[in-house]
């Protein structure tokens, strides 16, 4: 039961993302870094409140869970929620970089990588095993990768520093115990705002009058940023990252699917083919799960 309810929070993370495109659309005509920008600081404002007001109690006990603990596990401690909160903004700042100046495709792209990565760095760091079916997963998705990649070697690197930044997030947070993970994420995201304050005056456009820009913006705050990687965290105490990071293909699905259902975008046979495999390697990837079988790791 407890499993599943991990499971279920890591999958419905990726779900909520794969509908970030319907609240995003909508800003089109805002320059990128200022959602970015914006995004960052409602969502630090936010989760500040929350943590200082709301769940003051939860705070209390973690301050003293951190006193508690010996030099090394809070340096450990501080580093691992310090780093990803780096990592976040890399993440975020790198994927708007290459959205704007290389192309959408090799940002899409990013996030087809990206469980590849997970799932091998995984395996070599903190010695998560996979099964011989999980390996024929990555071998797939591995497949997919280059068939959607075809005729865009160029945006392959480009796309690798994105995938990479985030890879990196899920693989140290795993190892970021101890701590209440809301507090965590909280203290992540406004390391995040405060790494990005200084950049504000100079690369930000002129400052907004719209509500409906401040409405959506708090949408995607809370929505599209909060609940998922509180979710993300949380089911990262009870699944390991490589299968996280193998649902992220959850993601670029829905995106498909949206794209092809609600904005009637055309595909070509490749991208069709490139899709149906990444739909099988989510799905023999967690077969074990599925059918219930025994794992046999390698």
């Amino acid at each position: 039961m407890a499993f599943s309810k991990y499971y279920l929070s890591a999958f419905l993370a990726f779900v909520i993302w794969g509908f970030f495109s319907l609240a995003l659309k909508p800003l089109y005509q805002y320059a990128s870094l200022d959602i970015l920008f914006y995004r960052v600081f409602f969502c630090a404002i936010i989760m500040t409140f929350i943590s200082v007001v709301i769940r003051r109690d939860v705070l209390r006990k973690s301050v003293r869970l951190y006193k508690e603990m010996s030099s090394r596990e809070k340096k450990r401690t501080v580093f691992l929620t310090l780093s990803g909160g780096l990592l976040l903004t890399a993440n975020w700042f790198f994927f708007i970089y290459v959205m704007n100046h290389i192309s959408v495709k090799a940002a899409s792209f990013a996030y087809l990588v990206c469980p590849i990565l997970t799932t091998v760095i995984a395996y070599f760091v903190l010695n998560e095993r996979l099964s011989r079916w999980q390996w024929v997963a990555v071998a797939i998705s591995i497949v997919s990768c280059l068939i959607l990649s075809f005729n865009s070697w160029a945006d392959i690197a480009y796309s690798l520093i994105v995938a990479l930044s985030y890879a990196l997030y899920l693989v140290s947070q795993r190892k970021n115990v101890g701590i209440d993970k809301f507090l965590i994420l909280t203290i992540q995201i406004v390391f995040a705002a405060l790494t990005l304050l200084p950049f504000f005056s100079s690369f930000s456009g002129a400052v907004p009058v719209e509500p409906y820009f401040y409405g959506m913006i708090i949408l995607i705050a809370v929505l599209f940023t909060i609940i998922p990687l509180f979710l993300n965290l949380y089911a990262l105490q009870g699944v390991d990252s490589s299968t996280i990071g193998i649902m992220l293909y959850v993601n670029p699905l829905m995106n498909f699917l949206i794209a092809l259902f609600y904005f009637h975008e055309p595909i070509n046979a490749l991208q069709l083919t490139g899709y149906s495999l990444i739909l099988l390697s989510i799905i023999v990837f967690n077969e074990r799960h599925i059918f219930k079988r025994r794992v046999i790791v390698s």
